[in-house]
C-alpha cells in the first residue's frame, strides 16, 4: 500500500467516484432485468446514463493539472495471494476518455428511442454494460483488472451487431467477435509475461522499468498486435467496415468513438512507458502503417457509395494520424494524438447518428438515395454540414487543432510521413466534399421528408457545441493533458540514454 503514493494520489472524497462512474451503469443494467414496459425500460435506461456524465464531470473540476499522477485513487485487495487488486485511478491521458464515454452512452439510448422496435430491454442492458466495461478500461491500474474490463466490452458489442445488426449481421459480428479475440490473447501473453518478470500485475510499477532489449521487442510486438487490431491500424482493420455498416447506429457510434481509442490508448498506457527502447525501434515501421492508412482510407471513401460505409473507412485514416502522433514520440505529437482521439469520438460518432437520422427517414444508407436534402432537411444539413467540415480538419473545427499538433510533431521526425500526411487530409477533404455535395446540392429531392425532430436536435447539439468550443479555444483541453504527456517524455528520454 505504501508504494501506491509514488504514483497515486488517494480519493480525499468522501465516495468512490470513479467507481461509482463505472459501476452506475451496471446497477442500471440489472435493474432493468426486472421491470416490465418498453417506456419504463427506455427511462431508466436514459436517465442511468445520464447521471453518468454530470458525475464524470465532478472528477473533471477536482482533477488537478499540475500533478503526473495518477488520482482520486481508490485501493482494496482482490486477491492477494497473486498480488491482484482493484486498483482505480486517473492521468491526464484517461480524463477525457471517459468524459466522452459518459457523454455519448445517453446521446446513444436517445437515438435508439425509435430505431430499435424489438428486445428493447436486452439492446438497453447492452448499452448500460459497455459504458461500464469501457470506463473501467480507461481507469483500471491493475493489469488482470484491466483485461477483465476489455474482455468484458466484447461480448454487449458482439451482441449489439449480432442482434441488433444489418442483414449481414452475422458474417459482421463474427468477424468482429474473431479479430477481437485474437488480440487479446496477445495481450494476455504480454500480462503474463510482465508479471513473470516483475512480480506484480500493478501497471505503474511495471512502467519505467529497464528490462532487457529483448524483452522489450517481443512484449512489444504482443501488445501491438493487440492494440493495433483494436485502433484498427492497416493491415488489421478489415473487419472495421463490416461492423460498423451493419451495426445499429448506438452501436457504430459506441464502436467508433470509444472502442477504437482503446487501441491507441494502449499505445501510450503500455507500450511506451513499458517498452520504450521497442517502441523507439519499431516506430519507422509503425509510423509507415499509420501513412499507409491514412492513404488508403482516404482512397477507399473515395470510391464508396454507401454513407455508413464511408464513415467506417475514414476512421482508419482518421485513427491513422492518432498512431502517427504517437510514434512521432514528441511531446506535440503526442497531444495531437490524444487530441484526435477525442475529437474523432465526438464527429465520427455524430456523421454516424446523422446518417441514423436520415435512414429512418428513408430507410437507405446509399448516397444516391438521400442527395438533394438540402431544402427539405435544412436543420438536418446544417449539422451534418458541420461535422462533415470537421472531420476534414476545417479550421476552426476541433479536427484541425488535433491534425495540426499531430503534424508539428510528425514533421520534426520525418519530413516524409509529414508529405504524405498532408495527402492524407487533401483526400479527406476531397470525399467529405463529395458526400457534402451529393446530400446537400444533389437533384432537388420531390419526397415528402420530415426534418429533425426535437429528440435529434438533444442529441446533436452538444457534439454540435463542441466542435466550435475545441476548434476555436483548445487550450483548456490541452492544459489538461500536458503534464502528464511531459512527465511521460522526460521518463523515456530517461531510459532511452
Amino acid at each position: 500500500m505504501m508504494a501506491l503514493h509514488k504514483y497515486l494520489i488517494m480519493n480525499t472524497l468522501c465516495y468512490p467516484i470513479l467507481s461509482i462512474v463505472i459501476f452506475l451503469p451496471l446497477a442500471g443494467a440489472i435493474l432493468l432485468l426486472f421491470m416490465r414496459g418498453e417506456r419504463s425500460i427506455k427511462m431508466t435506461a436514459l436517465i442511468t446514463a445520464a447521471i453518468n456524465f454530470p458525475l464524470s464531470l465532478i472528477i473533471y473540476s477536482g482533477f488537478d493539472i499540475g500533478t503526473e499522477k495518477f488520482q482520486f485513487g481508490e485501493f482494496a485487495p482482490w486477491i492477494p495471494a497473486y498480488n491482484i487488486n482493484y486498483v482505480l485511478g486517473i492521468d491526464g491521458i484517461t480524463i477525457f476518455l471517459i468524459l466522452l464515454t459518459t457523454l455519448l452512452a445517453p446521446l446513444c439510448i436517445l437515438c435508439s428511442w425509435t430505431a430499435i422496435e424489438r428486445r428493447v430491454k436486452e439492446f438497453m442492458f447492452c448499452i448500460l454494460i459497455m459504458e461500464t466495461a469501457m470506463i473501467g478500461v480507461f481507469c483500471a491500474l491493475d493489469f488482470i483488472l484491466f483485461y477483465v474490463f476489455w474482455e468484458a466490452m466484447l461480448i454487449p458489442m458482439y451482441l449489439l451487431i449480432a442482434i441488433w445488426g444489418g442483414p449481414n449481421k452475422d458474417y459482421a459480428s463474427i468477424k468482429f467477435f474473431i479479430y477481437t479475440l485474437f488480440g487479446s490473447v496477445f495481450l494476455l501473453v504480454a500480462i503474463i509475461a510482465v508479471y513473470l518478470t516483475t512480480g506484480t500485475f500493478s501497471i505503474p510499477d511495471a512502467m519505467f522499468r529497464d528490462y532487457g532489449f529483448s524483452f522489450q521487442l517481443w512484449v512489444f510486438l504482443a501488445f501491438a498486435i493487440a492494440f493495433a487490431i483494436k485502433v484498427p491500424m492497416f493491415p488489421f482493420h478489415t473487419w472495421l467496415p463490416a461492423a460498423h455498416t451493419e451495426a445499429p447506429t448506438a452501436g457504430s457510434v459506441f464502436l467508433a468513438s470509444v472502442l477504437l481509442k482503446m487501441g491507441t490508448y494502449g499505445f501510450l498506457r503500455f507500450c511506451l512507458p513499458i517498452t520504450p527502447k521497442a517502441s523507439v525501434f519499431f516506430g519507422p515501421y509503425m509510423i509507415a502503417l499509420s501513412v499507409i492508412g491514412i492513404i488508403y482510407g482516404g482512397f477507399v471513401c473515395l470510391s464508396q457509395t454507401d454513407m455508413k460505409k464511408l464513415i467506417a473507412y475514414s476512421s482508419v485514416a482518421h485513427m491513422g494520424f492518432a498512431t502517427l502522433g504517437i510514434f512521432s514520440f514528441t511531446v506535440f505529437g503526442w497531444e495531437g494524438a490524444l487530441l484526435q482521439m477525442l475529437n474523432h469520438g465526438v464527429t465520427t460518432g455524430a456523421l454516424f447518428l446523422c446518417v441514423g437520422i436520415v435512414y429512418e427517414r428513408t430507410h437507405s444508407r446509399e448516397i444516391y438515395d438521400n442527395v438533394g436534402l438540402g431544402k427539405i432537411m435544412p436543420a438536418y444539413v446544417g449539422f451534418f454540414g458541420l461535422f462533415s467540415i470537421s472531420s476534414f480538419a476545417f479550421p476552426g473545427t476541433n479536427n484541425f487543432v488535433g491534425e495540426l499538433y499531430v503534424l508539428i510533431g510528425i514533421f520534426s521526425q520525418s519530413k516524409l510521413a509529414g508529405f504524405f500526411s498532408i495527402v492524407g487530409a487533401l483526400l479527406a477533404a476531397a470525399y467529405m466534399l463529395r458526400l457534402l455535395k451529393q446530400i446537400v446540392w444533389g437533384r432537388e429531392d420531390k419526397r415528402e421528408i420530415a426534418d429533425m425532430k426535437a429528440r435529434e436536435v438533444i442529441y446533436l447539439l452538444p457534439l454540435a457545441l463542441f466542435v466550435v468550443w475545441m476548434g476555436l479555444f483548445p487550450r483548456p483541453f490541452v492544459q489538461v493533458i500536458e503534464k502528464t504527456l511531459m512527465n511521460l517524455h522526460s521518463q523515456m528520454n530517461i531510459f532511452l540514454r
